[in-house]
């Protein structure tokens, strides 16, 4: 585990003067490999060269990696160049280190020294790593608060990494989501994002935030993304967010969105232009990341039978098999699965199967009763279906999905037909969801004071959907994932605050699944 202290962004940021280069926008690592981690930057060369301009000469920069914050014993070092073609970020694949080891990392450029940050590679493939802690975040609007999620999470000294499970930006005009009236801070640029140098913006205005910077500073992120580093309710040819023709094709805004994305972000693709890949930590857990915009159809209607046609994806053919392929063949204990949106069905109106199969049928409804969200697995149920399958066909033990997009938290049991749950169909997974760093949840959408809807509809989520242990639509703030060979732990944290930059935060609770159980249990305190 990281144990040594480090004192991040003292006196803020460096800010572009003259013509001396500056970080402004701190620095990052990323994908965490046991002998390796993926190093990020952004370097202004010139006042002028603001993100998105594409203006500002080409610069070298040079990186170090060290045992040491003092940077006395330097292990890896090397150069890379700056250039507007890239926005002038740069990323360097550092290899050559030792497993399961804290090291220190910096930039330098024409004089001057970045921020300096830790990261931490991955336990060795073989290695029986004992224990893993990962913080987990999703959903951060800048409009909507401030980031306090990740500023508590960069203080902690016992974690391995931080994984975002997407919405790491938003896409929306000013005062769109929220409206004018709620917005806490205002974003740039201030119309809707839809070219290349509007995203390159977008990321640019994020990674000014201090709570950002701090934890990347401090931890490696792993992340994926969903819909809104794009546009709302993203798929393969369009998004509820996209106006064909005022707003260009989608293939155009797509292509814009993920270049600025991986410009910005420390993510290593393993497949061009997505973010599907796999890690390993070590005997005791692999994480397969997940990319659920790229290749899916479009959401059906709300109702539609639709949701259960075979024609229809959510991951794409490809990435299926992988997925599939990639569970069964796994030797480590824990099949960890970082997935954007929600997998456990949520259906109202659900009759038992016996009933539920031929009124489907007759009457073109969906056959795992009404879906509540269509831009979930719930959307896509001949995959899901097919995946479940899987995991039971294959005795597959220990897959644990964690899942953000939902703006509310969930501890859910994912039964292989939830219509007969849990008499006849035991559960074949678990399923961690985390809430909102920031985005609104249900009250806040809806502008009541909270409690207001969110308890009956907690009620009658839970009376309909069995399965769901554990569901809190009021809160925002992180989930902090410990793992060991015994079990599997989600302690659930929330901000007193998210209009309060310095909002504290709190344990709410915990649930564990235990290793072979496939079940969860409701836990009295958080992991010591």
């Amino acid at each position: 585990m990281a144990a040594t202290a480090l004192a991040l962004g003292a006196t803020g940021p460096a800010r572009a003067t003259g013509a001396k280069p500056a970080f402004l926008h701190g620095v990052a690592s990323g994908d965490p490999l046991p002998d390796g981690v993926l190093l990020w930057t952004r370097v202004t060369p010139t006042p002028e060269a603001v993100p998105g301009s594409g203006r500002g000469p080409a610069v070298e920069v040079g990186w170090q990696v060290a045992e040491d914050a003092a940077f006395r014993h330097i292990v890896a070092r090397g150069r890379v160049t700056a250039s507007a073609a890239s926005d002038h970020t740069v990323k360097a694949d550092v290899r050559g280190l030792r497993p399961a080891t804290d090291y220190f990392f910096r930039f330098t450029a024409g004089g001057v020294n970045s921020p300096v940050a830790r990261t931490r590679t991955a336990p060795a493939a073989e290695a029986d790593a004992g224990r893993l802690r990962f913080g987990v975040v999703s959903c951060a609007n800048w409009e909507s608060g401030y980031f306090s999620a990740y500023r508590h999470l960069a203080a902690r000294r016992d974690l391995d990494a931080v994984l975002h499970l997407g919405d790491y930006i938003y896409e929306y005009k000013s005062g769109e989501y929220p409206a004018a009236k709620d917005v806490v801070r205002p974003h740039r640029p201030t119309h809707e994002i839809v070219t290349l140098a509007d995203y390159r913006t977008r990321h640019g205005h994020y990674k000014t935030d201090r709570d950002l910077q701090a934890l990347h500073h401090a931890l490696p992120m792993i992340a994926i993304w969903d819909d809104h580093e794009f546009a709302d309710n993203a798929w393969s040819g369009g998004a509820v967010n996209h106006t064909p023709g005022a707003e260009g094709t989608w293939t155009a805004r797509v292509a814009a969105a993920k270049q600025a994305y991986f410009e910005w972000m420390p993510v290593r693709p393993s497949v061009a232009g997505t973010t599907y890949r796999r890690l390993r930590f070590g005997r005791l857990a692999d994480l397969h990341l997940l990319d659920l915009r790229s290749f899916r159809s479009e959401q059906a209607r709300k109702g539609s039978g639709a949701v259960d046609s075979a024609a229809r994806t959510i991951t794409g053919r490809a990435q299926l098999d992988w997925l599939k392929k990639g569970l069964a063949e796994s030797d480590t204990t824990w099949r960890l699965v970082g997935n954007p949106v929600m997998m456990a069905p949520v259906a109202f109106g659900a009759l038992p199967a016996h009933l539920l199969g031929p009124l489907a049928g007759l009457l073109g409804l969906p056959a795992e009763g009404i879906a509540a969200n269509t831009d979930q697995w719930d959307g896509y149920t001949h995959d899901r279906r097919e995946l479940l399958d899987h995991l039971a066909g294959h005795s597959i033990a220990n897959t644990v999905f964690l899942t953000g997009d939902i703006h509310m938290a969930w501890a859910n049991e994912v039964p292989r037909q939830a219509a007969t749950y849990p008499l006849l169909s035991k559960p074949v997974a678990t399923e961690f969801v985390v809430t909102s760093v920031t985005a609104d949840n249900l009250d806040e959408t809806l502008r009541v004071r909270p409690g207001t809807v969110s308890l009956a509809a907690e009620t009658a989520v839970k009376a309909a959907n069995r399965h769901v242990k554990w569901v809190d639509m009021d809160s925002h703030g992180y989930g902090v994932l410990d793992v060991t060979g015994e079990r599997a732990q989600m302690d659930y944290y929330v901000l007193a605050d998210k209009r309060d930059p310095a909002s504290a935060a709190s344990w709410a609770r915990s649930y564990r699944t235990r290793s072979g159980s496939r079940r969860l249990e409701r836990v009295n305190s958080p992991v010591a």
